[in-house]
C-alpha cells in the first residue's frame, strides 16, 4: 500500500501538484507563491511543496528534480535543509546537491557531523559524503575529527569523503595522505577499512602516498582487493615512482589483478608502457583487454590500431567490442574512422555495435556523418527496430552541427514526445534560431515536462547561448 501511495505523489508531483493541492484544503499562499504568475502554476505548486511538504512530498520532489536535471530550486532546497533536523530531507538534499556536486551545503553538513549526537546516522552519512563530492577542503579537519572518534558505523564513508576532500589543493593533500598512511599503519582501522584507505589515498592524489601504495601494489602477500586498490590509487596519482610496482603486477598470475595493472598504465609513458599495453590485448581475460583499450584511449596510442581493429571487428565479448570502438575514435585518424563506418554501416552488425560506432562518428565529424545516421535512423524506424532507432535518436539530440536544422523542424513538427524533446536538444546544443516559432509553439504543450523544456531552449535561443 505505501508503495502505491508513493507512486501515486511522484505522479501528482511530477504534474507539479504537491499532496495539499490533490486535498480538498489549500493552504495559504506564501509571498513567492503569490509573485509567480498564472502561467507558472507547476513551479509555485513545487514551492508549496519545498515549503509546506512532508518529508515524503519532499522525497517525491527531488525524484522528479533528478529525473528533470532541474537545479531551478536549488536554493529553496538549500534554504530547507539550513534549519531542518529531519532525517530524510536532510539525507535526500544532500544526496541531491552531492551527485551533481554543487555547493552551497557546506556549513550544514559540518554541522551535522560537529552535532551527531542529535542527529540520525543517516544524515551524517549523507552529509560526510556531500563533502567528499563537492571536495570540500574546509572539512578536512572535522572529517579527521569523526575519524579520530574511531565511531565504527562513520569510518568508512567518513575514508572516503577525507580522499575526495583533501584532494582540492597540495596542502591539505599531503596532510590528509600522511594521516590515512599513519591511521592505516598504527591505528588497527580493521580488514574493512584498509581497503577505503588505499583509495581515499588516490583520491587525495599526494605523491607522498605513492611508495606506501607501491609496496601493497608489487606484494604478492596481500590481499587481492588491497593489491588491486593500490592499483588503482597509483594510476590517480600518475607519479613515475609508482610505475615499476604497475608493471611487475601486468604479469601477475590472477587475472583480477592484471586487468587492474594495465588500466592503470594508462597516466604512464615510455615504451616500457605501451609495449605492455599492446601485449594486454592478448591476454585471454577480457577485462584484461577492455583494460588494453582504455589504456589505448587515455594516451591515444596509435601503435594499438591494429590490435583494436582485430577487437572491434572479432572480439567474442561485447564489452571489449565496445570499449575497443571507442578508444578507435579517441584516436581518430583516417583508418580509424573507415573501420568504425565500415562497423556503423553493416546492418547485419549488432544494434549496441552500430549505436557505439555511430556515437564515434558524430563525436569525430558530425558534419560529415550526419545524412548517413539520418539515413540509418529512418531505416531503424521502417523496420520497427526500436532500440537502435532510439540509440540513434539520442546521438543526434546530442551532436554538434547546424546541420541539424531540417532534422530537427522535422521532428518538431511532426514528431512524438520523445522526438520533439531531442530535437529541442539539437536546437539549443546548435543555437538554431530559425527553429524559435516551432519551439515557442512547445512551450504551451499539454505535456509540462516539455513545456519546460522548450521555455529553457527559448531563452537560450533569444539570449544566443548554448548549454555547456
Amino acid at each position: 500500500m505505501k508503495s502505491i501511495f508513493s507512486a501515486c505523489l511522484i505522479f501528482y508531483i511530477s504534474l507539479g501538484l504537491s499532496a495539499q493541492e490533490a486535498a480538498p484544503a489549500e493552504p495559504a499562499a506564501s509571498p513567492a507563491l503569490e509573485s509567480l504568475a498564472p502561467e507558472n502554476t507547476v513551479e509555485a505548486a513545487r514551492l508549496a511543496t519545498i515549503h509546506y511538504g512532508t518529508e515524503t512530498e519532499v522525497a517525491a520532489l527531488i525524484q522528479v528534480l533528478k529525473a528533470e536535471g532541474s537545479d531551478y530550486l536549488d536554493r529553496e532546497l538549500a534554504a530547507l535543509v539550513e534549519n531542518t533536523r529531519n532525517q530524510q530531507i536532510l539525507t535526500g538534499v544532500f544526496t541531491f546537491f552531492g551527485d551533481r556536486g554543487v555547493g552551497g551545503l557546506e556549513n550544514r553538513a559540518i554541522r551535522a557531523i560537529e552535532e551527531r549526537d542529535d542527529e540520525a546516522n543517516e544524515t551524517i552519512l549523507a552529509a560526510a559524503d556531500y563533502l567528499g563530492k563537492v571536495k570540500a577542503g574546509g572539512a578536512v579537519d572535522v572529517l579527521m575529527k569523526l575519524l579520530d572518534s574511531r565511531e565504527r558505523r562513520f569510518m568508512a564513508i567518513a575514508f572516503r569523503a577525507l580522499g575526495r576532500a583533501g584532494g582540492g589543493n597540495q596542502v591539505d593533500a599531503d596532510d590528509t595522505a600522511e594521516y590515512l598512511i599513519d591511521y592505516y599503519t598504527n591505528r588497527d582501522p580493521g580488514d574493512e577499512n584498509r581497503r577505503e584507505i588505499i583509495t581515499a589515498l588516490g583520491a587525495a592524489g599526494s605523491r607522498r602516498a605513492v611508495s606506501f601504495l607501491a609496496e601493497i601494489a608489487a606484494s604478492g602477500e596481500e590481499r587481492l582487493a588491497l593489491r588491486i586498490a593500490a592499483l588503482d590509487a597509483l594510476a590517480k596519482i600518475g607519479d613515475p615512482e609508482g610505475l615499476d610496482a604497475v608493471i611487475s603486477s601486468v604479469s601477475a598470475s590472477d587475472p583480477n589483478v592484471r586487468s587492474s595493472a594495465v588500466a592503470a598504465l594508462g597516466p604512464f609513458a615510455g615504451e616500457e608502457v605501451e609495449n605492455a599495453i599492446l601485449e594486454a590485448f592478448r591476454d585471454s581475460y577480457y577485462r584484461t583487454r577492455i583494460a588494453a583499450a582504455q589504456a589505448s584511449r587515455e594516451r591515444k596510442l596509435e601503435k594499438a590500431i591494429p590490435y583494436l581493429r582485430y577487437r572491434a571487428e572479432r572480439d567474442d565479448v561485447p564489452a571489449v567490442r565496445d570499449e575497443a570502438i571507442r578508444s578507435l575514435g579517441a584516436i581518430g585518424t583516417g583508418e580509424c574512422l573507415s573501420v568504425i563506418e565500415a562497423l556503423f554501416s553493416e546492418r547485419k552488425n549488432a544494434d549496441r555495435v552500430r549505436i557505439v560506432s555511430a556515437e564515434m562518428l558524430m563525436q569525430n565529424d558530425p558534419g560529415a556523418y550526419l545524412g548517413r545516421l539520418i539515413a540509418e535512423l529512418d531505416e531503424a524506424k521502417t523496420k520497427n527496430q526500436t532500440a537502435l532507432y532510439n540509440g540513434f535518436l539520442k546521438i543526434a539530440g546530442e551532436a554538434r552541427t547546424e546541420k541539424l536544422e531540417d532534422t530537427a523542424r522535422r521532428f518538431l513538427s511532426s514528431g512524438g514526445i520523445i522526438e520533439k524533446s531531442y530535437a529541442l536538444d539539437m536546437a539549443a546544443n546548435n543555437s538554431l534560431r530559425a527553429l524559435t516559432e516551432e519551439v515557442r509553439a512547445l512551450t504551451t504543450d499539454k505535456n509540462q515536462s516539455l513545456a519546460r523544456k522548450a521555455r529553457r531552449t527559448l531563452e537560450s535561443l533569444e539570449a544566443g547561448t548554448t548549454p555547456d
